[in-house]
């Protein structure tokens, strides 16, 4: 790296609120965020105190960061898991998927902490060099685990041999290090023991991650390296307000004391606010209930969850199940996005009856047997409420949600109620992209929550 190409912006790493945006540090190539000055490594097996945190660094991969298309959601989230533990962050860096680049970042993470957290490009594609690059950088070689290989198979429905060899390649573990499981998808994490520091390496996706961390990193980090447990928190999900409208709520109607760290993060028109102490006592989540209750008073129309693992969808589900019913989905516009999303929740097999998507409204009234010469003589709502009735009878009467064609960045949606009462509504689709359908499934999701009160 050429050390003359460095801007430095230093950052309060000192507030008890903080978000995603902290001080700068470009590198050709490489972005980086800190948090404050470098501490000295800790001796494995220490215990954390507030006088002496474990640094560590964090290494962010992806092209798709670097041009704008996602915002890194991985140091706020690993930052505000491990801090409480007794880790602090001591920089983040992002960096294209290209391993020279890759081991250049590693040069530099490893000459400030002994500790490296690297997140995503562990997948099956080409760009995904993450273990390759970690392999060269530490000299540790890597081998096929049997039983990871084993799991893979099972996952797939084939034997062993019939696995491909690009997905073959994600059961490859250091021979010095260690491995953690992932339960939501292909790609295991990896533990490098290198004598320079410990690299982990964590899948990209946030569902993976944030998995993966909770159940398997923080217990891991325990025992090498002698971490404390979690303090108590807070996490409350939002969806239809913006993090500038709930800030100014807390401002002006709840009272935070000072002790509370309050951190925020929002993705796909969803934000997340969490709230935590130091320390896990009986008082302090007392304090924590008090709180939420305080926060719902004012803000709770806008709340559908209140911990960091219950998704929009899985709240939706939940709302479906306990009363009893079903959903059918009919998609034009969102392209099969709000059924996708929907699919991935706990019990989602017990609620989603039925799921139909076409390229055009006219494709979506023949895949569901709508009669043609009802068609042409309806009005663009009613064809609408006539996609939602065969959706619903078709898949046994329960609730239908049907997504009209996009026309200037708009669409009509249709949400017919099990006694036949049809909602008719407008959305945005702002970009015709992944993230732009993301954010009308948000919309969609929202006003399906609130319809099913």
């Amino acid at each position: 790296m050429d050390r003359a190409k460095l801007e430095v912006l230093w950052g309060d790493g000192g507030m008890a609120r903080w978000s995603v945006f902290g001080g700068w540090v470009v590198v050709t190539g490489i972005v980086a965020v800190f948090a404050g000055l470098f501490t000295a490594p800790r001796a494995a097996g220490g215990d954390a105190s507030a006088t002496e945190p474990i640094p560590y660094m964090i290494v962010v991969t992806g092209r798709e960061l670097l041009q704008g298309a996602y915002a890194d959601s991985h140091t706020l989230f690993l930052t505000r898991t491990l801090k409480p533990l007794g880790f602090r962050c001591v920089g983040s860096m992002s960096v294209d998927d290209n391993v020279q680049e890759l081991k250049d970042a590693l040069h530099f993470a490893t000459a400030k902490a002994r500790l490296v957290i690297v997140t995503g490009g562990l997948g099956p594609t080409d760009n995904d060099i993450t273990r390759q690059a970690l392999a060269e950088f530490t000299g540790i070689r890597l081998e096929e685990d049997p039983q990871l290989v084993d799991r893979m198979a099972r996952r797939f429905g084939v034997r062993p041999d019939g696995l491909r060899a690009n997905l073959r390649i994600q059961t490859q573990v250091p021979v010095r290090g260690t491995y953690l499981i992932n339960r939501n998808g292909t790609a295991a994490g990896l533990v490098f023991d290198a004598p320079r520091a410990m690299i982990i390496a964590l899948p990209g996706p946030p569902r993976e991650l944030q998995a993966m961390v909770r159940e398997q990193l923080v217990a891991y980090l325990s025992r090498r390296l002698g971490t404390g447990t979690p303090g108590s928190s807070l996490t409350l999900r939002f969806v239809g307000i913006g993090q500038s409208g709930i800030d100014q709520v807390l401002d002006q109607r709840v009272s935070l004391a000072p002790d509370i760290i309050v951190s925020s993060t929002f993705a796909d028109g969803r934000v997340d606010f969490t709230f935590s102490l130091p320390h896990d006592t009986t008082a302090d989540r007392h304090r924590l209930e008090e709180l939420k209750r305080a926060v719902m008073e004012y803000l709770g129309d806008y709340i559908y969850a209140d911990d960091p693992a219950t998704t929009l969808e899985q709240a939706v589900i939940n709302r479906l199940a306990a009363r009893g019913d079903t959903l059918a989905v009919a998609e034009v516009g969102s392209r099969g996005s709000l059924a996708c999303g929907l699919a991935s929740a706990e019990a989602a097999e017990q609620v989603l009856a039925g799921a139909y998507v076409a390229a055009t409204e006219e494709a979506l009234r023949r895949l569901l047997g709508v009669p043609a010469e009802r068609w042409a003589t309806a009005a663009a709502k009613d064809r609408l409420e006539l996609l939602a009735q065969r959706a619903a009878a078709g898949t046994g009467g329960g609730w239908s949600v049907v997504v009209g064609a996009v026309q200037q960045g708009r669409l009509q949606v249709a949400v017919r109620s099990p006694r036949g009462v049809t909602v008719i509504f407008q959305a945005a689709l702002r970009r015709a992209d992944p993230e732009g359908r993301l954010r009308l499934s948000t919309q969609l999701l929202d006003k399906l929550r609130r319809l099913l009160r």
